[in-house]
């Protein structure tokens, strides 16, 4: 069995790993992009999700003050 291999399949072999090599900070950029959007949108929904709950306990708050301030004049 020959040990030389052919100069094409070598450099055949070197140039895939060199474009492999190339494309992956782009890759790992593109996953950080898209990590850090999908964080930002569940921020923003659990922020909107906050003001609306924050906004039914003030409407709870100042439907008892109602009440009590009706009770308070009923007297």
């Amino acid at each position: 069995m020959a040990d030389i291999v052919n100069p094409q399949i070598t450099d055949a072999v070197a140039t895939t790993n060199v474009k492999v090599l190339a494309e992956v900070p782009a890759y790992a950029m593109g996953i950080v992009y898209q990590t850090m959007s999908h964080s930002l949108s569940l921020v923003m929904e659990n922020a909107s999700d906050g003001q609306t709950n924050m906004q039914k306990v003030n409407s709870a708050i100042a439907s008892a003050a109602a009440t009590k301030i009706m009770q308070l004049i009923g007297k």
